[in-house]
């Protein structure tokens, strides 16, 4: 490869790498802050010491969920600003994909809506990241030749003609796709349980967390609801929870390996949150945008999930998997379930810090 050539490469990665940032640096602090109360609010209830009942559970919980519930919205507001769009407009597109009316039958899936005759696909968009950043995507191209519109009408046909552009695409395209890819792995997933528990065990261990970055996991969440609901219990979610702590892992690691005093924070505090069950701050804050991390946390969770899946285990309550929610695991395998977390955790950390002067040349190149 020429040197222009590779230089063309690094600016590229470069600049794929810098969006990433410039999109979810701006609120991982309060990613993490939400983490951290809707956690300790969990394991308070979960130790009988504030009642689910209780206003100031509810409220809490409300605020810490709340973030991650409506997360369209402040991506919205971040990647508008990143691509210098017009940020109300952008505010448009969350605002319809979670109007509650609208929202309630796409997500549902129990009724059907159409758009200019095409049946609209049920998609999961409260706490997604994919569609709206890639309708904002859409929104600044879309934009552009508005700004040539007379002055005494910009002002209102720049939204109408926006939003009638970008929303049939948000709604049609950009919010299914990661139905779409969920759904079509989780067919693979059991195709492959059927065969072999192991090897479904290192599939879905591996594939999670990159699921987690599309929005894809939002079309597990009810097949495992159903089959606890169906048979008692789900097999899916515990050979994830080394997929979790894979993410927790690999952060650490990465906290260690920054020089700069700011990342350094950002990496321990998205290593914690991870640890407590939650891992975007650690996946769209450090282990995506440095790559090398992000393969070291699902080469981790993929081998932790193979012995999760030899183990049998099961969960008898739905649970996003964590030490924090390891009741909902007690029963065949359970043991397994928790040291595939540890193990998880240790590979995600070691696979990452073998990469340390790999890590350290890209992020100074």
């Amino acid at each position: 490869m020429t040197e222009v050539a590779a230089s063309k490469k690094k600016s590229v990665y470069n600049t794929i790498i810098d969006q990433i940032s410039g999109i979810f640096f701006p609120i991982l602090s309060y990613l993490t802050a939400a983490s951290i109360i809707k956690s300790v609010i969990v394991l308070l209830a979960t130790f009988g010491i504030l009642s689910e009942q209780s206003g100031v559970y509810q409220i809490f919980y409300a605020m810490s969920d709340g973030f991650f519930y409506f997360l369209p919205f402040a991506l919205a507001i971040t990647t508008a600003k990143q691509w210098k769009t017009d940020p109300f407009i952008a505010l448009l597109i969350p605002t319809t994909m979670l109007y509650p009316q609208l929202n309630s039958i796409i997500e549902g899936g129990t009724e059907t809506l159409s758009f200019f005759g095409i049946t609209i696909p049920s998609t999961i968009y409260h706490s997604s990241v994919i569609p709206v950043i890639m309708a904002i995507g859409l929104l600044y191209f879309v934009e552009k030749p508005c700004e040539k519109l007379p002055d005494s009408i910009r002002g209102f046909m720049k939204p109408i003609i926006c939003c009638a552009i970008v929303l049939p695409f948000t709604f049609l395209l950009f919010g299914p796709i990661g139905s779409w890819i969920g759904n079509v792995l989780t067919a693979i997933f059991f195709s492959i349980y059927n065969w072999n528990a192991v090897a479904a065990g290192g599939f879905m261990g591996f594939l999670m967390q990159p699921m987690v970055v599309v929005g894809a996991h939002w079309s597990v969440v009810p097949i495992s609801i159903s089959n606890i609901a169906n048979t008692g219990y789900d097999v899916i979610m515990p050979l994830v929870g080394a997929a979790v702590y894979g993410q927790s892992g690999a952060a650490l690691a990465m906290g260690i390996i920054y020089k700069d005093k700011e990342k350094r924070t950002v990496a321990f505090q998205a290593s914690l949150t991870a640890a407590l069950g939650v891992t975007e701050p650690a996946l769209f804050g450090v282990n995506v945008p440095a790559v090398r991390p992000m393969i070291a946390a699902c080469i981790a969770g993929g081998i932790g999930g193979m012995l999760a899946g030899a183990a049998g285990t099961h969960c008898n309550a739905f649970a996003f998997p964590s030490f924090l929610t390891s009741v909902a695991y007690v029963g065949p395998g359970f043991v397994a379930f928790l040291f595939s977390m540890v193990l998880g955790f240790i590979l995600g950390f070691v696979l990452t810090m073998l990469q340390k002067k790999k890590i350290e040349a890209a992020l100074n190149s």
